[in-house]
């Protein structure tokens, strides 16, 4: 039997920073020793880890995996671009992001200790951001739309219809993309969000002199506008900016749509 447990390991890794494999490796060669596994780890070069576990991971990668009627997508988190376009992170994020479509979003914790090699090797601090997972099945499609710089994802979206194709549910997750709604319809949007707008808009324009009989219809106006940034179904198609998203699914519904941005 080892003279530690898994929370001797925990406590390390908490303390050093280092991976799981490298804290348990510590205290096997070291009887666990606390205090001579972190004499250890010093030794081989590996707690410096530490250090960037407060570093900012603005930087990172997203990944989209498939599986049968699922799609997931995965953000792994560094901080560097440099670090972020290396064979290695972007290979991972992709493996994660498989894993999670095919397992669950729990499943990414069984990669935990790649995740914590990488610290090591990469020498910056890496850490899993957001996990998504869109299932779909009978008349619900899914498909995504990821955009790539640099040889590494950066902007990946997923989409589920109902009563849509595969290829609607592509065109749909472009160009969410790119305009990045937050709501799928105004009625998703909450109550108190609207409510505040409605009231700073029309402070605008009594501000501004208008007249009080055209006022509601200026608030209704600039309201519309608001929306359009927000609601998906109310923004311009970006391919044809005179049909609406709503226009352009004709029958089919959105059921739900994610996006996960690098730096978000």
């Amino acid at each position: 039997m080892p003279a530690f447990t898994a929370k001797d390991v925990q406590q390390l890794r908490q303390s050093t920073g280092v991976g799981m494999l490298d804290a348990k490796r510590a205290l096997e060669e070291t009887d666990g020793d606390f205090d001579r596994a972190v004499t250890w780890l010093r030794e081989q070069g590996l707690a410096g880890a530490a250090k960037r576990a407060d570093r900012e991971a603005s930087e990172g990668a997203v990944a989209i995996g498939r599986s049968g009627d699922v799609v997931a997508i995965v953000q792994l988190r560094c901080e560097t671009d440099f670090v972020a376009k290396s064979d290695d992170f972007v290979n991972l994020v992709g493996e994660l992001a498989d894993l999670v479509a095919s397992k669950g979003a729990a499943a990414v914790d069984e990669r935990a200790a790649d995740v914590d090699r990488l610290k090591t090797t990469l020498k910056e601090n890496i850490s899993v951001g957001k996990v998504v997972r869109i299932e779909g099945g009978g008349p619900v499609v899914v498909d995504s739309y990821l955009h790539v710089q640099a040889g590494r994802g950066v902007n990946a979206v997923a989409v589920a219809l109902r009563g849509g194709t595969p290829q609607l549910a592509h065109d749909v997750a472009a160009h969410i993309a790119f305009a990045r709604p937050s709501y799928v319809r105004r009625e998703d949007v909450p109550e108190a969000e609207v409510a505040a707008e409605r009231e700073t808009v029309e402070k605008i324009a009594r501000n501004e002199g208008k007249p009080e009989a055209a006022l509601a219809k200026i608030v209704e106006g600039r309201l519309a506008g608001w929306f359009k940034e927000r609601v998906l179904l109310d923004q311009p198609y970006v391919r044809d900016e005179k049909k609406t998203i709503a226009a352009y699914l004709g029958d089919a519904e959105v059921v739900e749509f994610a996006q996960v941005v690098v730096g978000d």
